[in-house]
């Protein structure tokens, strides 16, 4: 009956029996595994004098995992605790199944720990959970407690529910250590466990090792041939994966969700497009669109693709909304920049009901490090608590960088020094927010508490440090953590590492060193390189290299105008407005755009935007009059606009008045005026402080007794009594 569905004709059929027993009560708990299972419990308990046992209370807590709100599941939890089956070996690992399934990582593991008995049916499912909720590092934690116990035998669920925790932790070595054990305990050939070893090599990139596991499994069923089209697919070998997908067709085999999933190129998006619009056709005739998993991998790759329009429109004609649809979308704007869209989303998906998870937690304090909107990031956190997300390393990790990209770094701390078990990628948010804040000795002071902890650094992590250290002048300091990166720790230098190294050379001046080191290059150097070089040429006026690293640029990168403007400034600071007027005639009739600049403030929590000039604010006359009484006060304490970089071609006082009306000027006025004396004010610009504005805001926090918190487009600055956190070496 229960095969067919016919739940109703069952549930009419039992209330027909006069005296129903316990074991039929369980029976059709067990069989409906629906809100009707909690219904039938509730009868009887209310309506029956049978007393439910532990197999009732398993399968009743079984099914309540299905609903939407947890507090049924805990509350049944409660009742076997009271009824003595608390420490029930069954009802125990329904238990910690339930608290998996709600994210609820904490309880299941107070509630595992706890069980007097231990067997290989619940291990597994603390296993599967806890890759479930992508706690890769405690699954494979559990899994080798197991093996340790000695007294609990391994079946092959074991092995195939640790395997994706491996794939997702790039494990190889464990992986091949646990194909040993398999091979040992003789369930090496069984399809599920092959396949989950095929999905293994093909996440570590062994697509050859893939290949050859799956030419071992004599019939392949359906759920192998996903996992082999998906490892083609996630090793950018979509040519491979959909002649696979076309052989499988030909078998005259039915495909399924999982199948299109693993042939959409969500992983290498890039130059196949047309292969995602073909795979979109193909779900729109087979009617497979309508699966959520479908339409949200194609909103996953439309969005990486840039292609964003495409992708709200698949998500808003979707039948279903799951929450992984609107973690897709709003993770989606996330990534392409839209961080303002991402927030919108997140707060009608609050509007329509749909309860958020870590995943959608995590997006979206992206999205507020991002826009730097600390009030909306602090309602996240609340979030969070009242979910109890914290335990989830990924959400507190997000925290700790939303907090360190809003200005909050000891706040940003606190988090950092509260979590247990730290992953690289909790130790790289809180480095990268120190360098952040120019606090490059405690970036430094960290990173060898974290060598000290066992966890060993990738490429994100001596990014961060070298990041550090140019904002902090640590030069002798950064080409050690360079020289130990590619000798201690065997890591290939990726661009972005030779480009912080030419940084950290470049704004101690060293500009002769930084290019020896560009021409000494195991690699040949890109624009990231000579981007960085010139940039230091501005800082101290050096026009013969930088005319070197000009040339490289506009061969290299010709249509990016941010060097150009570098350039153009350079020659404007030492006064040769002819070529700076020939740089700028070069971005016109090239028809480039500048990024215009924006700036940012919260009051409470509503953000106002402010652009250079601007006179849209409501309250721009009172902006006006307010930074007119700042410049005049300045002046009298010695301030004189910088006005080299202005347009050439205008008089000496619209120069200064140009500047005087820049994005961030005006927001530090509205912030005078709309918060109490004494308040600090932190704003949040989208391109670099000019040189005029950081000089003036230290002016403006001596003058008004402020402490004002800059960021922009490099890093924070904390103004204070007129200095700046950044000793003017930004």
């Amino acid at each position: 009956l229960f095969d067919l569905k016919a739940t109703s004709y069952a549930r009419h059929l039992f209330l027909s029996i006069p005296n129903p027993d316990l074991f039929l009560f369980n029976v059709l708990i067990k069989g409906f595994s629906n809100a009707h299972s909690i219904s039938l419990y509730t009868h009887l308990r209310k309506c029956t004098h049978l007393k439910p046992d532990n197999f009732t209370y398993a399968f009743a807590i079984a099914s309540a995992s299905t609903l939407s709100d947890e507090k049924v599941g805990i509350l049944l939890h409660q009742h076997a605790v009271v009824d003595g089956y608390g420490s029930d070996l069954f009802v125990g690992t329904a238990v910690v199944d339930f608290y998996l399934k709600n994210w609820r990582i904490d309880l299941a593991r107070k509630v595992f720990d706890k069980m007097p008995v231990r067997d290989t049916v619940s291990w597994n499912s603390m296993i599967s959970g806890l890759v479930r909720n992508c706690c890769f590092d405690d699954a494979v934690w559990v899994f080798e407690r197991m093996l340790n116990d000695g007294g609990i035998p391994l079946d092959s669920t074991t092995v195939a529910a640790i395997l994706p925790a491996l794939a997702e932790l790039q494990e190889l070595t464990l992986g091949m250590e646990v194909q040993c054990l398999a091979i040992k305990l003789g369930f090496h050939s069984y399809v599920h466990v092959l396949t989950g070893f095929i999905s293994l090599y093909s996440k570590c990139g062994d697509i050859e090792a893939a290949k050859l596991l799956f030419g071992e499994i004599r019939r392949p069923d359906l759920v192998s041939y996903n996992a082999m089209i998906s490892g083609y697919t996630s090793n950018g070998e979509s040519e491979c994966s959909v002649r696979l997908f076309k052989q499988l067709l030909g078998s005259g085999e039915k495909v399924n969700s999982s199948t299109i999933v693993g042939l959409i190129p969500v992983f290498h998006p890039f130059g196949y497009l047309s292969l995602t619009d073909c795979i979109h056709g193909f779900c729109v005739k087979s009617g497979i669109l309508s699966q959520p998993s479908v339409s949200t991998a194609l909103t996953t790759v439309y969005s990486r693709l840039n292609e964003i329009k495409s992708a709200r429109l698949l998500f808003d004609e979707s039948f279903e909304k799951t929450p992984a649809s609107w973690n897709a979308m709003i993770s989606g704007y996330t990534q392409n920049g839209l961080t303002e869209a991402a927030i919108s989303l997140f707060q009608e998906m609050q509007r329509s009901k749909v309860s958020p998870n870590p995943v959608t937690v995590t997006s979206i304090l992206s999205a507020c490090a991002q826009l730097g909107a600390l009030s909306l990031g602090k309602w996240v956190h609340s979030l969070v608590k009242s979910k109890n997300f914290e335990s989830n390393i990924y959400v507190s990790t997000a925290l700790i960088d939303m907090y360190a990209k809003c200005g909050g770094i000891s706040e940003a701390r606190e988090l950092f020094d509260l979590i247990v078990g730290k992953n690289v990628v909790t130790w790289n948010a809180m480095i990268s927010g120190y360098g952040l804040h120019g606090q490059g000795q405690d970036a430094l002071k960290l990173f060898s508490e974290m060598s000290h902890s066992g966890v060993t650094p990738n490429g994100v992590t001596f990014l961060s440090l070298l990041y550090a250290c140019s904002h902090a002048g640590l030069v002798e300091e950064g080409e050690k953590i360079f020289q130990s990166m590619i000798h201690d720790y065997h890591y290939k230098p990726l661009p972005e590492h030779y480009a912080c190294m030419v940084d950290i050379l470049g704004r101690a001046g060293q500009l002769e060193k930084a290019l020896k080191f560009i021409k000494e290059m195991p690699v040949e150097p890109g624009a990231a390189e000579w981007g960085a070089l010139l940039g230091a040429c501005v800082i101290h006026k050096d026009k013969k290299i930088a005319r070197v690293a000009s040339e490289k640029l506009f061969e290299l990168d010709p249509e990016s105008v941010g060097y150009y403007v570098l350039l153009s400034n350079l020659y404007s600071v030492e006064r040769n407005y002819r070529l700076a007027a020939s740089v700028r005639q070069n971005v016109k009739k090239r028809k480039l755009a500048k990024t215009p600049g924006c700036t940012l403030i919260e009051i409470g929590e509503t953000p106002h935007v402010f652009t250079s000039g601007d006179q849209s604010h409501p309250q721009a006359s009172a902006i006006y009059a307010m930074l007119e009484k700042l410049i005049r006060k300045m002046k009298e304490a010695g301030f004189q606009t910088e006005i080299d970089t202005a347009l050439h071609d205008v008089e000496e006082e619209e120069k200064e008045l140009m500047i005087n009306v820049h994005s961030e000027k005006l927001a530090i006025a509205f912030g005078l005026i709309a918060t109490d004396p004494g308040t600090e004010i932190r704003i949040f610009k989208n391109l670099r402080v000019c040189v005029d504005c950081h000089t003036a805001t230290k002016f403006i926090s001596k003058i008004t007794e402020r402490v004002i918190v800059v960021r922009d487009a490099n890093r924070f600055h904390h103004f204070k009594d007129g200095l700046c956190s950044c000793g003017d070496y930004w």
